[in-house]
């Protein structure tokens, strides 16, 4: 079985570095991946309450066998339920969903800066810490300013922000933010959503080194020493996703990977100006 490595978290727990992602699995597909996933030796499982699948994922926990405290379960407060009252309820909501006592990190969504609520849903999810609820917090998709205003404001840094990040856009800035503040950088739409896998340069190094173009993205996030968690729910892809332990990247495939660098390359939304 592959070797899953672990990070440290600015609360003093740690956090398995490759996850399974769940993003537009339907509660069926999602408690066979999840299940998939933990047969094929992770340990990390990133959900949130806007996709809809709780309900599979923690299924799919339990189906699995493996003793609770052993998987590390993600899930995320949507955007309609920031507010201090609104998210203690939405936490329960989707503890009563996922059938489990607590969630290992619970993320704000977005910081929806039209709303301005991110500040109240903040000290919420520092309440749900203090209970127990969730064992540690952090964010989705935050700018560095929002960092600054959230941890000036109740003296509490998240351990993780979690944004987009793949080699056409590397966000290096907000990745450097995030370190500086102690908050580690997770990249969700890792291979970009899949554009990348048919890149020239990242099929050369694959085919170098004798892997698939999604090993070598994957690799390179994990050399980076970011959080990654691919989405997927075939069985060969979980697997594919999760065998990154037994090869490195060299210095020359690093820097070729950097050069691929485009500042306009953001897929998702701008969080700066995104409205949902």
């Amino acid at each position: 079985m592959t070797t899953q490595t672990y990070l440290e978290l600015n609360d003093g727990r740690r956090i398995p570095q490759v996850g399974l992602g769940v993003f537009k699995a339907e509660d069926d597909a999602a408690a066979t991946a999840v299940r998939t996933a933990i047969e094929t030796g992770y340990r990390h499982v990133d959900t949130a309450a806007i996709y809809g699948n709780e309900t599979g994922v923690g299924k799919g926990l339990r189906d699995s066998g493996i003793a609770r405290e052993e998987i590390f379960i993600t899930t995320k407060v949507w955007n309609e339920a920031q507010g201090f009252d609104a998210t203690l309820k939405a936490a329960e909501e989707s503890l009563s969903r996922l059938q489990l006592d607590y969630v290992d990190l619970y993320l704000i969504h977005w910081p929806a800066p039209s709303r301005d609520l991110y500040v109240d849903t903040w000290r919420a999810l520092i309440r749900l810490r203090e209970e127990g609820k969730v064992k540690s917090i952090g964010v989705s998709n935050f700018t560095a300013e929002h960092l600054d205003r959230i941890i000036a404001e109740t003296g509490v840094a998240p351990v993780l922000n979690q944004i987009e990040l793949h080699p056409r856009f590397q966000q290096h800035a907000l990745a450097k933010a995030n370190a500086e503040r102690g908050v580690l950088t997770e990249s969700w739409s890792p291979l970009g959503r899949g554009a990348m896998l048919d890149d020239a340069t990242i099929g050369q190094i694959a085919s170098r080194l004798g892997r698939t173009p999604a090993q070598v993205i994957l690799r390179w996030h994990v050399q980076n020493g970011f959080v990654v968690i691919p989405k997927s729910v075939t069985a060969s892809r979980i697997a594919e996703n999760f065998d990154l332990f037994s090869f490195e990247l060299s210095q020359e495939d690093m820097a070729l990977i950097a050069g691929l660098d485009d500042r306009g390359g953001r897929i998702g939304p701008d969080p700066m100006t995104a409205e949902f």
